[in-house]
């Protein structure tokens, strides 16, 4: 689930001012294009080189105060949460109070959990993406789309598992599943008889020393809390997770993901290794793997971990090459990704993609943008509906909120919520016969609904 700004060495976090790594120029040439043209608010990029580090800010923290971001500004980190909570997984197996093909059932006897003919889901089916349940639950609702899990309740967890139905059996393939890593922490939080947010503070947190990091910030960390931004600029508020806050809710600084990735760096512990041992493929043939949350993949002969993340208002990227010597984690508070950024920086000399130039919307007539309204599904599960309000064309998602449509052209279409665009197709009549979404690049072909 990116911003821009001017470059600057905030602090230094190693043994040595003199041992401190630099950035790649061409990293920091183009952060500081993203904060400079307001693509970015503001971007935090911290680099480990052996066992010393460095943080670099650009950008404002608040707009127009000229407030540079450093190791101690908060952000919200989105989807690198999984790897805590896949880090808790395996904390617990070296503990010896769970095993990874254990029935996640047992862990969670007032649940009714969908099973597909007597093939049951475990705990490394929910931390592998292997599980069968969906990337978000059909009960999805949200009432605020700003906020689109405040209202998404453990209730409805429980209501959500009970009534559906896999489509296929767990461990077949990788489908990625916010809900199922919502499971996989509920499930975890149970079995120690506590909370998502007190085994992270036990186990990972305090250990570590990570003192801004939490699914429940503090004031103190609100403090230092980098506002979020949608593309186009506008504040938007941090999303509170509730339920799902293991797949996507933490809070951290670049100063304390340093402390973290230094941990699987470094002779890791039993827990941090295992996290990282290659699990599941994923796709089938494929040389890149997954392990606990950590996806696992080879470039320029040097094998690296990654994940990244995005809320309503924030993105994230986090790696570190597996021989312990590289790791970087870039932090934005635009909901913009910065994958790119961050894999450059890991292995330097990966070239960047070109910088791709906001979009300028065109009016189209409303008899013309009629012509788009509808459904289009994909599959049973998903459809994107299509309608036309006072302000013009919006997309919703099934259990998404909508978001306004923009046009380039004439059935050219793009979003400023998010990056993605849709593209509308044509029968031999000239009739809308579908649209083909684009996102994080890949097309996805949607048919239009008879």
């Amino acid at each position: 689930m990116t911003p821009a700004f001017t470059f600057l060495p905030l602090c230094l976090l190693g043994s040595a001012a003199l041992a401190a790594p630099v950035l790649d120029d061409a990293v920091r040439q183009r952060a500081e294009e993203l904060t400079r043209t307001g693509m970015h608010a503001s971007i935090v990029i911290a680099i480990i080189d052996g066992k010393d580090s460095a943080v670099y800010g650009f950008g404002s923290v608040h707009a127009g105060k000229n407030i540079k971001p450093g190791a101690d500004t908060v952000y919200q980190i989105g989807s690198v949460t999984k790897t805590m909570t896949g880090l808790l997984l395996a904390d617990a197996v070296v503990q010896n109070k769970v095993k990874l093909d254990e029935p996640v059932a047992a862990l969670l006897p007032g649940y009714t959990v969908p099973a597909f003919e007597g093939k049951t889901i475990s705990l490394l089916d929910l931390a592998t993406h292997y599980s069968s349940l969906p990337r978000l639950p059909d009960n999805f609702a949200p009432k605020d789309p700003a906020n689109p899990y405040a209202d998404y309740t453990e209730a409805k967890q429980r209501q959500f598992l009970a009534a559906y139905h896999l489509p296929y059996a767990p461990g077949t393939k990788l489908e990625y599943s916010n809900i199922g890593y919502a499971v996989l922490g509920t499930a975890l939080a149970a079995q120690a008889g506590t909370s998502f947010e007190a085994q992270l503070q036990k186990r990972i947190a305090v250990p570590l020393g990570m003192r801004s990091t939490s699914n429940k910030p503090t004031h103190g960390m609100l403090a230092r809390l980098a506002p979020g931004h949608l593309l186009s600029g506008e504040l938007t508020p941090a999303w509170n997770m509730n339920v799902v806050a293991p797949a996507g809710g933490v809070y951290s600084s670049a100063r304390d993901m340093i402390s973290y990735l230094q941990a699987y760096m470094f002779k890791p512990l039993r827990p941090y290794a295992l996290a990282i041992q290659p699990q599941r493929p994923l796709a089938p043939d494929s040389g890149s793997k997954i392990g606990l949350a950590w996806l696992l993949e080879q470039q320029q002969g040097q094998t690296y971990a990654w994940h990244n993340g995005q809320t309503g208002g924030y993105a994230s990227y986090a790696a570190f090459t597996t021989d312990g010597k590289r790791g970087v984690i870039v932090l934005t508070n635009t909901v913009r990704e910065v994958d790119a950024l961050g894999l450059s920086a890991l292995l330097p000399g990966t070239p960047l993609p070109p910088l791709k130039k906001p979009q300028a919307a065109i009016e189209l007539p409303r008899t013309t943008l009629a012509e788009y309204v509808g459904e289009y599904p994909l599959g049973a599960e998903f459809t994107l509906t299509v309608t036309l309000g006072k302000n013009g064309l919006e997309a919703a998602g099934t259990g998404l909120g909508s978001a306004p449509l923009f046009a380039s052209a004439k059935d050219q279409f793009f979003f400023r919520a998010i990056e993605a665009e849709l593209a509308f197709t044509r029968d031999a009549a000239g009739k809308i016969a579908g649209a083909v979404l684009k996102q994080g690049g890949q097309d996805v072909v949607l048919p239009r609904k008879p």
